[in-house]
């Protein structure tokens, strides 16, 4: 049998063999060598030239630094630096552009602060955080409650008035935009756009409320709750979960009451929601009326029906509350909701003060600021809704604080 030759394919494993014949084994080691050491010499030269320049290339600059040698006598007082035109700004305002209140020793702390108002002519700010004092907690959160000092939320969470204006205002107009906290970027644009004296007042059905209504009222915005209340044609018009009902149901007001009031905290007061029916109910209000004086709260009627008896009764009831005047969107157009505004200026200045109310639409929002930014140039003073009852009662409500917005 003739021997097979051997080939590649054949070969025993780990046998040696030939180089293929032609391949310059010699020549590739040489070269490989010399590759090496060419590589050993460029690093020596690369160490040398980094030790040479420490920061390896990078760009460098020089600047000379000359010592001060003034003496501390010779600086001026702690008061000057501070007041200067372009020196460095005082404690107060480092704190009022933090929106801080230090209490520095020797000041009597008070049990709580809930709002700021900063200096003259500064913004005015309202805490973000609840007062403790004026917290009950159940099982549908926390609720409103009168302090044991006899602070209420009606006076303790209203907007301060701040400074009194240098001109005498030729009337008041106040301001309630409605239904915010269902749409995220409507009631995000009412925050920003509207200014800090425009009341607001947010439906209890939207997400996240504890952290929308503190940011309303971190940009100074004083908040309302509204409260859904049976209409004349309920349920065809149906306000939605937990609406307040006349007739028998009326056994239940009270729960669902409760898990309306605790849906967030830091609000003035309600304001109703629809609720032509209930409001003209004695029988149906009265054991909610008892709830919102236990609970110190104001109460505002849209001035939706004409038979709603909320305002009258809840003012029977010691209850601080206010009537709207008029609604300035009931038509939403442009020309017809600054018809409305302009008729609402020549309200406020034929009787003092006038009340209004809107919803948080995009084209209500963009001309009421609009309309805003003129009003100063007019005379027409802007103020949150809780000063609007001081000030169209001076004699029966006592006389308003500009500072704090309370009675005094």
């Amino acid at each position: 049998m003739a021997a097979t030759p051997l080939t590649e394919l054949n070969r025993a494993l780990g046998q040696d063999r030939a180089a293929p014949s032609g391949t310059p084994w010699g020549r590739r080691l040489g070269m490989a060598a010399a590759a090496c050491v060419g590589a050993v010499i460029l690093g020596l030269l690369l160490v040398v030239a980094l030790r040479r320049d420490p920061d390896g290339g990078e760009p460098m600059a020089i600047a000379s630094i000359e010592k001060r040698t003034t003496p501390l006598a010779a600086l001026p007082p702690a008061t000057e630096v501070a007041t200067a035109p372009h020196g460095p700004a005082s404690a107060a305002q480092l704190e009022n552009s933090a929106g801080v209140t230090v209490v520095r020793p020797g000041e009597e702390a008070p049990g709580a602060i809930i709002i700021t108002v900063p200096e003259e002519g500064g913004p005015i700010k309202l805490a973000t955080a609840p007062d403790n004092r004026l917290t009950e907690r159940t099982r549908y959160g926390l609720l409103p409650k009168i302090g044991p000092d006899g602070a209420t939320p009606a006076k303790i969470y209203a907007r301060p008035l701040g400074p009194e204006p240098t001109i005498k205002p030729a009337g008041y107009v106040a301001l309630l935009v409605g239904g915010l906290g269902i749409s995220q970027n409507g009631t995000a644009e009412a925050i920003a756009r509207l200014p800090g004296a425009v009341s607001l007042a947010f439906a209890p059905y939207g997400t996240e409320l504890e952290r929308t209504v503190q940011r309303a009222r971190g940009g100074g915005h004083e908040v309302f709750l509204q409260l859904p209340m049976e209409p004349f044609d309920y349920p065809d018009n149906d306000p939605g979960p937990h609406t307040l009902l006349t007739g028998p149901k009326a056994q239940d007001n009270i729960n669902k009451l409760h898990w309306s009031l605790g849906r967030f905290t830091g609000y003035v007061g309600i304001v109703n929601f629809l609720g032509g029916r209930l409001t003209a109910d004695q029988e149906a209000l009265t054991p909610i009326l008892r709830e919102f004086a236990g609970r110190g709260l104001m109460v505002v009627d849209d001035g939706s029906s004409p038979r709603s008896l909320l305002a009258s009764a809840a003012t029977r009831a010691q209850i601080p509350a206010l009537k709207i005047d008029r609604v300035v969107d009931g038509v939403t157009r442009a020309d017809a909701i600054d018809k409305e505004l302009a008729a609402l200026e020549l309200l406020a200045r034929e009787q003092g003060v006038a009340v209004a109310a809107a919803s948080a639409l995009p084209i209500s929002i963009d001309r009421i600021a609009r309309w805003a930014q003129t009003l100063e140039a007019r005379k027409i003073a802007l103020v949150p809704v809780s000063a609007a009852r001081s000030l169209r009662n001076p004699k029966t409500t006592g006389s308003l604080s500009p500072t704090t917005g309370s009675l005094r």
